[in-house]
């Protein structure tokens, strides 16, 4: 019997490999970012609290009627020195009639997603730029952050290359028009 030689694979391949059996607390979640490794505890009750007011305006003002999954995984193409980013928005929502959601994969592509929400996070900067670019490259049409620092919400669109052509950004308590599909006002004056 022969042993068949294999090629060593590359620091990417190994990085990716050693991020996909990673195991988490649970509770915990795991992303790999531009080739990082990110590891976050549990969220606030705050963090909850507005990802809650965002899906509840969404659920009843909504043109399309959205499906929305919470820690959703999406692989985005590929940035930085990763061969694939993997990412978890706080939220994704995507047109129910697509039923997105319903497989038993773990990560999923961006295909058919119609808007990310990110609520950010101790790192914000992460949250403003890294996972803003990825985004961009998965073709979302929609990114809305939370920005707990800076006490702002901003609405990213028009997806190009790395990153979005077009925001809008507004301090708590100010609405923002969410564009087609979902065709409303968010308010955002219990953000504050």
């Amino acid at each position: 019997m022969s042993a068949m030689a294999h090629e060593p694979l590359s620091q990417e391949e190994t990085l990716l490999e050693g991020f996909l059996a990673l195991e988490t607390p649970q509770g915990f979640r795991a992303e790999l970012i531009e080739g990082e490794i990110l590891v976050t505890p549990p969220p606030s009750g705050r963090h909850e609290r507005w990802l809650s007011r965002i899906a509840l305006q969404v659920a009843r003002k909504s043109e399309v009627v959205m499906d929305a999954s919470g820690n959703r995984g999406l692989e985005v193409p590929r940035g930085g020195l990763c061969p694939k980013n993997h990412v978890i928005p706080d939220v994704v929502f995507a047109p129910l009639e697509l039923d997105l959601f319903d497989d038993d994969e773990s990560w999923m592509p961006c295909d058919g997603v119609a808007m990310v929400v990110e609520v950010t996070s101790g790192q914000p900067e992460r949250d403003r730029t890294a996972k803003r670019h990825c985004y961009a490259r998965g073709g979302i049409p929609l990114y809305l952050i939370i920005d707990r620092e800076n006490e702002t919400v901003t609405l990213f669109a028009e997806p190009e290359g790395d990153d979005y052509q077009a925001d809008c950004r507004r301090p708590f308590g100010k609405p923002i028009e969410l564009p087609a599909p979902f065709s409303f006002t968010l308010e955002t004056g219990d953000f504050a």
